[in-house]
């Protein structure tokens, strides 16, 4: 079957998106709730400290169980967010696939994968992001019973931002989210599909059926990787601006993205825009694959 069909084997319907969701989403869910635990943590609070230290550093002071803070949101959000990302991905490639011929142009996939990361940024990622950043962003021992957080656990995290800041915060940097996870997908679903049909056109045995699945773990990973590669700055303005609440008197969201990228640029330089980047391809590219 070829990379860039919408069809299924034998010109068949393609696979149901619940059955996609299935399949792509256990292994997905495994990798990103061990490999992203841990990594998603040291991304939200590395500064200048690179990835390795700040992590012996979140294990000395709060146990290793510190490099799992915010695990709630991300298991409690990844099975909607995959099951919209593959339903609204499989609906916008019919939409945008060639009636006649059943085949999706490059540019229609690029498209396909950028309009399901806005969906999924919009219904799922953004309050989720919220809540785990804020969860990852507190400081305090996990092993000292007596050191009480504001926020306990995802749940109680999303009832405390509710009641203190309105419904409204937890789609504070929707915008920034929905950019980056429209260019994560955009990137990531077409660099799957030009190596997958590369790949079916290196070996012809395969060109009307699917790779071997270790061909597709690989290419899965290498795409995965792209996403975050293509995005970073994006994505570490959007963790800064989710990660403390909005004071009175700052400007409008835009404004405040403004303000945190000229001071990032002013204090830190360049380089700043891309700091967690190895935690972030830990966190997302296995989960790809």
């Amino acid at each position: 079957m070829s990379a860039k069909s919408v069809n299924g084997p034998g010109g068949k319907k393609p696979a149901s998106a619940a059955t996609n969701l299935i399949v792509a989403n256990t292994w997905n869910t495994l990798t990103r709730q061990i490999a992203g635990g841990g990594a998603g943590m040291m991304e939200a609070l590395a500064k200048r400290r690179g990835f390795l230290t700040t992590g012996k550093d979140i294990v000395k002071r709060e146990t290793p169980l510190g490099l799992y803070k915010g695990l709630g949101a991300v298991v409690t959000g990844i099975v909607p967010k995959m099951a919209i990302r593959f339903t609204s991905y499989e609906w916008y490639k019919q939409l945008l696939a060639d009636p006649t011929t059943g085949q999706i142009s490059g540019q229609g996939t690029f498209f396909a994968g950028l309009a399901a990361g806005v969906t999924e940024a919009v219904c799922v990622v953004t309050p989720m992001e919220v809540i785990k950043i804020r969860l990852q962003a507190q400081h305090h021992s996990m092993a000292d019973p007596l050191d009480i957080p504001k926020y306990r656990n995802a749940a109680h995290a999303t009832y405390t931002v509710l009641k203190e800041e309105g419904a409204g915060a937890l789609y504070r940097g929707v915008a920034l989210t929905a950019l980056r996870q429209g260019t994560n997908q955009a990137v990531n679903f077409s660099a799957y599909t030009q190596l997958k049909q590369w790949l079916q056109d290196l070996q012809p045995a395969y060109r009307d059926r699917e790779i071997p699945s270790w061909q597709t773990a690989v290419i899965g990973l290498v795409s995965g990787a792209m996403g975050p590669l293509s995005n970073a700055p994006i994505d570490t303005i959007k963790t800064r601006l989710q990660k403390t609440p909005a004071e009175r008197g700052q400007s409008t969201a835009w404004g405040r993205v403004a303000v945190i990228g000229r001071d990032m640029f002013k204090q830190e330089g360049f380089h700043a825009f891309y700091k967690g980047i190895t935690p972030r391809i830990m966190r997302v590219a296995p989960g790809q694959a």
